[in-house]
């Protein structure tokens, strides 16, 4: 496939269009929350659980990445064992931690939600090349890893 040709933009107007995107997607992701019976912290910890697959994260592991205190994850976590999204195992190694996974009919539901939209991303990647999705890849990357040291440095909450 050959990249079809793209209206120019200067780096003001695509921070302008990441903005509109991150605010969107915001307002759905309330939404989202909502369809599923969770609250948007909650549904971004169970996210955080989806991903780690069968790497088990703890307690701790999801408080850093949601920047909540160890406390306020133990409550996210009653939530979510109490809906029925995760379980609680022991740490194989360490008896005094505990694991969370991710409940396989939990995950089934909140990506039955998701289904169409990311039916719907598909479709807008089919009109890039695939030059032009590697860029976006490696964009989305890099941007994650930015926003996410920024936060470690600057929105830290303990």
């Amino acid at each position: 496939m050959q990249a079809k040709p793209r209206p120019a933009a200067t780096p003001e107007q695509a921070l302008a269009a990441m903005d509109h995107l991150i605010a969107t997607h915001l307002v759905g992701q309330h939404e989202i929350a909502q369809q599923v019976g969770l609250s948007v912290t909650d549904l971004t910890c169970f996210a955080y659980v989806i991903e780690a697959g069968e790497n088990l994260p703890t307690a701790g592991d999801l408080a850093a990445r949601v920047h909540v205190t160890t406390g306020a994850v133990t409550g996210i976590l009653d939530r979510l064992e109490r809906a029925g999204y995760i379980t609680r195992r022991p740490d194989p190694t360490d008896r005094r931690r505990v694991r969370v996974a991710a409940r396989p009919d939990a995950v089934a539901r909140v990506r039955e939600v998701y289904e169409p939209y990311y039916a719907r991303l598909t479709e807008l990647f089919a009109d890039y090349s695939p030059d032009e999705i590697a860029v976006l890849n490696d964009w989305f990357t890099r941007a994650s890893t930015l926003a996410a040291n920024y936060l470690e440095e600057h929105c830290r909450t303990e």
